[in-house]
């Protein structure tokens, strides 16, 4: 190695951290040409185009740096520091693409932590711009009315298909949701069903055919308390709703059926269980039974109101 160039190249690095550009790329360009075979001063110049924001010159020579490196069989840090590098100067370039393959290829040279995280980040922001880019509400509404098509026609798996395409145009939409629950209900698969019904409620908890939708499902899974509890909420949006009123009547007589059977269907419910293995609630469901007026100072705080209601739903416990 020569000293010279050594020497000029901490000339340069004086320079660069004045950031005196000019006078540093002197120094390195002396540098390279007392001693080409050196990766480092390739990558140093490199980093002066950087800082000068001079990002086509930057990338060349980083590639130069990689090939001088791979002619002379550098240390691997070297050559993964001058394709992160070359990865830092297209993302200034705002070529995001080319950026992640130049760090993906950084990456396999020498697994960096910060590049590693700045990678990651760098894909999830990409995967987040192209589906943003994907959302177009017109194309939504397309595959929402040839899905709407289809599902008269009694071919729903033709239907989801064009149901799915209308969620990812427009994700926003509860609609959308609501339709493909309805699809998904035919297709005898509830638990999705359900999943689309409470997006769709959260999408718009207005939209009182989310509600609807949501007990049609639990009805036709005989969870008749669960489903009567929707019904309410339907209720709760529109009291006027004949639909709803009709849901509630159909879910009373249903329950009234096999109580003690509905009753055992629901404490097999993981959620019921852990409700009453709570010390908590044991105690505060023995005070309810001794004092039915305690009920009303507990119904106060909204996380042992929600309990009660999910007991009450369950046939567990009456309230009144």
């Amino acid at each position: 190695m020569s000293e010279a160039a050594i020497a000029e190249k901490d000339l340069g690095n004086a320079a660069y951290k004045q950031k005196d550009f000019e006078t540093a790329h002197v120094h390195y360009d002396k540098a390279i040409e007392l001693d080409a075979s050196n990766i480092t001063f390739y990558n140093n110049k490199a980093a002066v185009y950087f800082e000068e924001k001079k990002y086509d010159e930057c990338i060349t020579f980083c590639e130069k740096a990689i090939e001088v490196g791979r002619e002379t069989r550098a240390d691997y840090k070297l050559i993964a520091k001058a394709m992160s590098r070359a990865g830092n100067a297209f993302q200034k370039k705002e070529d995001l693409h080319t950026a992640l393959k130049w760090f993906q290829r950084s990456l396999s040279e020498y697994r960096d932590p910060e590049l590693v995280k700045k990678t990651k980040e760098l894909e999830k922001n990409l995967k987040e711009a192209e589906r943003l880019a994907y959302i177009n509400p017109e194309i939504a509404q397309e595959e929402k009315n040839k899905g709407n098509d289809y599902f008269k026609k009694g071919d729903y798996p033709t239907a989801m298909k064009h149901y799915n395409e209308a969620v990812k145009r427009d994700p926003e939409n509860a609609i959308l949701y609501s339709n493909r629950a309805a699809c998904l209900t035919k297709l005898m698969e509830f638990q999705r069903a359900l999943e689309d019904c409470e997006t769709c409620i959260r999408r718009d908890p207005k939209f009182v055919k989310g509600y609807i939708r949501k007990a049609t499902c639990l009805v036709a899974m005989k969870e008749w308390s669960k489903a009567q509890r929707a019904y309410e909420d339907a209720l709760q949006v529109d009291p006027h709703n004949e639909e709803a009123r009709e849901g509630v009547r159909t879910c009373l007589r249903s329950n009234d059926e096999d109580p003690e059977k509905a009753k055992e269907h629901s404490l097999a419910d993981p959620e019921v269980q852990e409700i009453l293995r709570d010390p908590g609630m044991r105690m505060i469901l023995e005070q309810m039974s001794n004092d039915p007026g305690a009920v009303r100072e507990h119904l106060k705080n909204p996380e042992i109101f929600s309990k009660l209601m999910k007991l009450r739903d369950a046939g567990v416990i009456q309230m009144r």
